[in-house]
């Protein structure tokens, strides 16, 4: 059984107990993480494909250790006018391993609705006038609305 699964903005394709290295994760070494974004499943020859992930499923690691990856030399040259750079880079990565390949019953991310409605909220009070947002400031009973401005009183009443 395998899985192709987006781990940080990268495609693997990954197998149980599997070792593999992604770009650095933001995980403390020894923790499980969740990976949701999975757009294959070959479970011995019956093929799922997601459109563009598949609903449910998950693959999920553990964070062996934080490395970084072999030096990259990066050399510029422009031929015949004395333009020479040298540069370096070293890949921060983590080693995950691969513990298992679940093709339902895997919670997504929970979405935070309240979050994007106080969103809206805030650009339906930028879009009004201070006068209009002074007046909303008064119905609602926030004191010492006269003295702030628009972006204080949009911070006031999104609270």
């Amino acid at each position: 059984m395998y899985a192709i699964v987006e781990i940080a903005g990268q495609q693997f394709k990954v197998a149980k107990d599997q070792k593999v290295y992604v770009h650095r994760l933001p995980e403390a070494e020894g923790s499980k993480v969740t990976f949701d974004k999975v757009m294959l499943i070959d479970d011995n020859g019956s093929v799922t494909i997601g459109a563009p992930a598949i609903e449910g499923a998950g693959v999920t690691a553990k964070i062996l250790g934080h490395l970084k990856g072999d030096k990259v030399i990066v050399f510029k040259k422009k031929r015949r006018k004395g333009y020479k750079k040298k540069n370096g880079h070293r890949q921060y990565l983590s080693e995950i391993q691969i513990e298992s390949i679940a093709a339902s019953g895997v919670k997504a991310a929970p979405k935070k609705e309240e979050a994007k409605e106080a969103n809206t909220e805030t650009k339906e009070l930028g879009s009004m006038t201070v006068a209009e947002l002074k007046a909303l400031a008064k119905e609602r009973g926030i004191t010492g609305y006269t003295s702030l401005k628009k972006a204080e009183l949009i911070e006031a009443l999104s609270k």
